[in-house]
């Protein structure tokens, strides 16, 4: 994983798109050392923060995708969501439909919530404006709190 990391970290912007994208999806992956990594770098940390916004909302634009195929069964072999958590986040998300795309930045219930909104075909244009949202304001918090140190 450290060499991924490196390696991402190497590419600037792109590399934290990689990294964004990857965190954004099911897939285990954490953007913040990539981020973190380029911020020591000296990389712009405004550059970082679209990068990585772009990224992770493409990332949750996927799990969507993977969620309006439609099939339970399928989402359950490709995403590793237990299906008592996939029933959960159906259940949260048909509560507060595309607002629940806020939390898509939170590590595995992110993912159950983008898979969600997807399977349930919530509104694709709101659903991704509350992706963006939510990361843009992670990636922004972790900038930050960066710059204060």
């Amino acid at each position: 994983m450290d060499t991924i990391i490196t390696t991402l970290a190497a590419h600037g912007g792109i590399g934290m798109f990689c990294a964004a994208f990857l965190a954004g999806t099911f897939l285990p992956f954490a953007s913040e050392a990539v981020l973190l990594a380029l911020l020591a770098a000296g990389t712009n940390p405004v550059e970082l923060l679209i990068w990585g916004t772009a990224g992770n909302t493409l990332g949750g634009l996927f799990n969507y995708g993977v969620g309006s195929m439609g099939r339970e069964e399928w989402i359950a072999r490709w995403t590793k969501v237990a299906p008592d958590k996939l029933e959960r986040g159906k259940q949260w998300v048909r509560r507060y439909g595309a607002w629940a795309g806020l939390l898509a930045w939170v590590p595995v219930i992110g993912s159950v919530i983008t898979v969600a909104l997807g399977f349930l075909r919530v509104n694709l244009l709101y659903s991704l404006i509350t992706f963006a949202t939510g990361k843009f304001i992670r990636y922004w918090l972790i900038v930050r709190a960066y710059i204060a140190i």
